[in-house]
């Protein structure tokens, strides 16, 4: 069933074109993107450009193609890719470790890079000892550069990243910092790597090039706001990149350090530069106007945002404008957002968003991370992506009660990227439910987005009594929009139940979608509503939707519908997948919704 918003919400295709290379050219300037030296995601079903040292290794179909080494008794089993003269470059893969080897804490699945041959690289591992590690290897000689303690699951996905710039290589495991130090090379190819371990790797990617902040009248003109902070010019000197510290008890004329920190999140904004991490103490912020991120940090230092020492962060905007805006009332740019952004290469990790106009808002925005945040009860989407925006992941985030009084529930969804376009934009174990429109929407994004082992519950129920009420009430909204714009979205072992209306709907996007191993149950309307695309449909499971599929002129193989039959579930017990998560982030594992037969159909979250 297509849901399009009203024509208010129109974006008309060439104002967005117009919009997108006006953004391009004028917001950006220096900052360019970096350019792809190497990708991969193995659904050719072939590893050509990969050489092989040890293991077994083949690509095998696992919803979609995955780099198997299969030989978990094998000492180090290596493939290697990309040009021996590679220098300065980021190198990113998914990677799942599927089997140990014995008891001992060494075993382990990773990333390479800078490899010089079959002895000598950088590498950040996962090891069975509950641990993730930056290593320097030379002639295999190993010294750690970092450690970091990690609970590391056979069966689970972990991106992996390794940043390569001049003498210094930083490793990262789902956007936080495992560590930095000397590279052990100057050059060298990517690498894939076990060690007495069988693992999957996939969506392998390698980005060359640096990216330089905007100037400061660039991000003057695109957040006025950001130019009146007070707390700008009053820095006596420019500090280097290091830790800043933030408490509710602070003061914004200390030194930001642990001892002495500072008291707003804006002025540890204002002070830091790239590789700066701004560390906030437990505790509630109540700021009376929006964060604000224009200027952008580096590949190789990236500005961070995180909560110190797992300690508990409120970011309450309730006393910030428009919470809530009036109805029928406009927001300005500016002012979208508890946290508003307009820039690059930020990581925002461990905090929770309440009661904002947006809980985070991104605009023109590239290469961030989203980590390990909740964003709840805001006065529009929890978190938001707008405008030409590409290679953002937003990983593990819990988002839920959103709702927007100023439009009667019409656009208040879990988590949105829409109205505009960027490659490689990703979003893995989010949970979304109970916001007022959708779950999940990607309304007229006009590039592919990836979706994997998410959930979406509860969404487009009226629990605010919006009179004329507008919430759509669906799972994930996967694109569509006033001119139908096509988009290839893909949608991975992902579940949407109880949603007011369906679970997986093309929303009359004529895109080429990929939805495989994925469960919708007990959704208001239809469960896989994809009649409108030109999808290609895999190994799903739909039941008790008031309607199971409408497939129109999509393809599929291997769905529950396609198979037929009476399919009773192992669990219909959702308290473990909506209660707490894990100690490393993850959503708990359960049976819950899998097929009683063990057949493998659906999502297994």
């Amino acid at each position: 069933m297509r849901t399009p918003h009203p024509t208010r919400r129109r974006w008309p295709l060439l104002a967005a074109a117009a919009a997108l290379c006006t953004t391009a050219a004028v917001v950006f300037g220096p900052l360019a993107f970096a350019a792809t030296l190497f990708t991969d995601d193995f659904n050719d079903g072939n590893a050509n450009g990969w050489s092989k040292s040890g293991g077994t290794w083949s690509v095998v179909t696992d919803g979609s193609g995955v780099y198997r080494q299969s030989k978990a008794a094998s000492d180090l089993a290596r493939a290697f890719a990309g040009q021996t003269g590679w220098s300065d470059y980021t190198v990113e893969a998914r990677v799942r470790p599927l089997a140990f080897d014995g008891t001992a804490a060494d075993r382990f699945a990773g990333l390479a890079a800078r490899s010089g041959g079959s002895t000598s690289y950088d590498r950040v591992v996962l090891l069975s000892g509950n641990r993730a590690e930056l290593q320097a290897v030379r002639s295999g000689a190993v010294t750690v550069l970092g450690s970091v303690s990690l609970p590391v699951s056979t069966g689970r996905w972990y991106t992996l990243r390794l940043e390569e710039s001049g003498p210094t290589v930083r490793g990262y495991v789902d956007g936080a910092l495992v560590g930095s130090g000397p590279s052990q090379s100057a050059t060298g190819r990517i690498g894939v790597q076990t060690f007495r371990a069988s693992a999957d790797f996939d969506d392998v990617t390698a980005q060359s090039g640096t990216s330089t902040p905007p100037s400061a009248s660039a991000s003057a003109s695109r957040s006025p706001s950001a130019s009146a902070s007070p707390s700008a010019s009053a820095s006596p000197s420019a500090p280097t990149a290091g830790t800043l510290y933030v408490a509710p008890t602070g003061d914004d004329a200390a030194a930001g350090t642990l001892a002495a920190p500072l008291r707003t999140i804006q002025r540890a904004v204002d002070l830091a530069r790239p590789g700066t991490t701004i560390a906030l103490r437990g505790g509630t912020y109540t700021p009376a106007s929006n964060i604000q991120l224009t200027k952008s940090g580096t590949a190789a230092a990236p500005y961070t945002i995180t909560n110190h020492a797992g300690e508990h962060v409120l970011l309450d905007a309730e006393q910030m404008p428009h919470t809530p805006a009036p109805l029928d009332a406009s927001i300005p740019n500016a002012e979208r957002g508890a946290i508003h952004i307009e820039a690059s290469y930020w990581r925002i990790t461990g905090i929770e968003i309440a009661h904002g106009p947006y809980g985070i808002f991104c605009r023109d925005c590239g290469n961030n991370v989203f980590a390990r945040l909740t964003t709840r009860d805001n006065y529009e989407s929890g978190l938001h992506i707008q405008g030409a925006s590409s290679n953002n992941q937003i990983l593990d985030l819990d988002s839920y009660g959103n709702h927007d009084p100023r439009k009667n529930g019409e656009s208040a969804d879990g988590l949105a990227i829409k109205e505009g376009s960027g490659t490689g934009n990703v979003v893995r174990g989010a949970r979304l439910w109970n916001n007022v429109d959708d779950g999940f929407d990607a309304w007229e994004f006009l590039s592919p987005i990836t979706i994997e082992s998410s959930v979406a519950w509860g969404n487009g129920v009226n629990r605010w009594n919006f009179p004329d009420f507008a919430g759509d009430g669906n799972g994930f909204k996967l694109g569509g929009g006033d001119e139908d714009l096509p988009a290839g979205h893909v949608v991975r072992n992902s579940i949407a139940f109880d949603n007011a209306q369906g679970g997986f709907i093309d929303n009359a996007n004529p895109g080429a979608l990929r939805l495989e191993h994925n469960t919708a149950w007990r959704n208001g309307g239809t469960g896989f509503d994809v009649a409108d695309a030109a999808a290609t449909v895999t190994a799903n499971l739909a039941v008790a939707n008031r309607v199971q599929v409408s497939m129109g002129t999509s393809t599929g193989s291997g769905n529950s519908w396609d198979l037929g039959g009476t399919w009773a579930l192992q669990s219909t017990d959702a308290t473990v997948i909506t209660g707490p998560r894990t100690s490393s982030g993850a959503i708990a594992s359960s049976s819950f919704l899998r097929p009683a037969s063990g057949a493998d159909v659906g999502a297994r979250i």
